[in-house]
């Protein structure tokens, strides 16, 4: 497999991320595409959709029940307050906010006043959140997710025997990408399952041939090994910690 591998670097001209574009100029996928005379192309293959305050109501969620809320993605926060006002729920002042990571717990500026909150946050793991949820076991947590919410993210809750009701407030819908289908790139780079199970319902008979593909996260690697795809690029790794990383290091080892 690993001369495979090797017999597979060919010169690379182009670069499919399955992401939204990042927004504003500065971005590192930017930087090795001038560093490297790189095509880079951003496409999300997958996209979420809310679900209906009145399908939340059927499930017997009530929003009134929780003292504390778990926040682990900007898409949870922005469809927990899209719910509280479908559903006419005014959020009370002194309801307490638990991110995955600081930058989620900024990002509440949106909807809170940040400074007026009990706002807690742990290092950006599920498990690193659960030690910060340890310490506050007499609330009761309402943890917004998607249909395919990270098993790893329960796992350590329910490990710390956390009390967490999971509310599904938001679906992952695979995108339409018809207008992808006589477009072909050097490298494309996958993020989640969900994105690599959307390339299959876009493109049933999808040959890799000379295509690289490179996964971030075990994941994301497993669902490309699981469709019997060569994985050429890997991340995260020690020696590259990041995909912009890992995509310029297998470049410049191309000879």
């Amino acid at each position: 497999m690993e001369n495979n591998l090797e017999e597979r670097k060919t010169k690379v001209k182009s670069v499919l991320v399955t992401l939204p574009e990042p927004e504003g100029e500065k971005s590192p996928y930017y930087d090795i595409a001038a560093s490297l005379n790189l095509k880079i192309d951003f496409r999300s293959f997958i996209h979420v959709e809310g679900v209906p305050g009145k399908d939340i109501r059927k499930d017997k969620i009530n929003m009134g029940d929780f003292s504390a809320v778990i926040l682990t993605s900007r898409n949870a926060a922005d469809h927990y307050f899209r719910v509280c006002e479908e559903m006419r729920f005014d959020v009370p002042a002194d309801m307490k906010y638990f991110c995955l990571s600081e930058s989620i717990a900024l990002y509440l500026q949106k909807y809170i006043q940040y400074r007026k909150r009990k706002i807690f946050f742990g290092k950006q793991t599920a498990k690193d959140l659960a030690e910060v949820l340890k310490k506050h076991t007499s609330e009761k947590f309402l943890y917004p997710c998607s249909d395919v919410a990270a098993e790893a993210t329960e796992t350590a809750l329910k490990t710390q025997g956390i009390d967490f009701t999971p509310a599904v407030l938001f679906k992952t819908v695979v995108s339409d990408l018809s207008d992808l289908a006589n477009v072909f790139y050097d490298i494309i780079v996958f993020f989640s399952p969900s994105s690599v199970q959307s390339l299959y319902e876009n493109f049933p008979g999808f040959k890799q041939n000379s295509t690289r593909i490179a996964a971030f996260g075990k994941t994301t690697q497993q669902a490309i090994i699981d469709k019997n795809l060569i994985l050429d690029i890997l991340a995260p790794t020690p020696e590259a910690p990041s995909m912009t990383m890992a995509i310029e290091q297998y470049i410049k080892s191309i000879k």
